[in-house]
């Protein structure tokens, strides 16, 4: 059975879409500055048995910015046909979350009326988990994104990791 996401409107246009790639880059820029952080030797550390380990939350936060991508250029993403989990240097992870950056950004640039209201599914194994225009997706992959880079900045502080500015000034980074 299909469940389908409110059909929440999102503004169109290009005053919008500059708005949206605008914030796009900054929480983008942010992103990488935490993930350069990440200690590679320390990728099957976690804070807690049921926590996601260091490697596989950092991988997950460089793939996210490719969801964003995927949801303005496909009808739908397989998570039964999404990469598995590995442990990446952080070089690695970097150079993926590069990339899912650079594919994000021009599919943002790309996005004319009516494109955003187009429906958009996740599934898994074939099976619609559900459908939604792609808009709020949009949305909803970047607030997910930041979620999971909060996450990482807890993982950090608990390795004594030095945090990087997000938003401002950190304990560890005044600049």
């Amino acid at each position: 059975m299909t469940r389908t996401a409110a059909a929440t409107s999102a503004p169109e246009g290009p005053a919008a879409m500059q708005l949206l790639l605008t914030e796009f880059d900054t929480e983008m820029a942010a992103t990488r500055r935490l993930l350069e952080r990440v200690p590679g030797d320390r990728a099957t550390w976690k804070p807690h048995d049921r926590s996601f380990p260091l490697g596989h939350l950092a991988l997950l936060v460089a793939w996210m910015p490719g969801w964003i991508a995927n949801t303005l250029t496909r009808d739908s993403l397989d998570l039964a046909t999404w990469p598995q989990y590995t442990f990446e240097t952080t070089e690695s992870i970097l150079a993926t979350f590069d990339a899912n950056v650079r594919a994000a950004h021009d599919a943002i640039a790309a996005i004319r009326d009516g494109d955003l209201e187009r429906p958009w599914s996740l599934m898994r194994g074939g099976r619609v988990l559900f459908t939604a225009p792609r808009g709020p997706m949009v949305r909803n992959h970047l607030s997910h994104l930041i979620h999971h880079r909060g996450q990482l900045t807890v993982y950090l502080r608990l390795l004594d990791v030095p945090l990087p500015q997000l938003y401002g000034p950190t304990a560890d980074d005044r600049s």
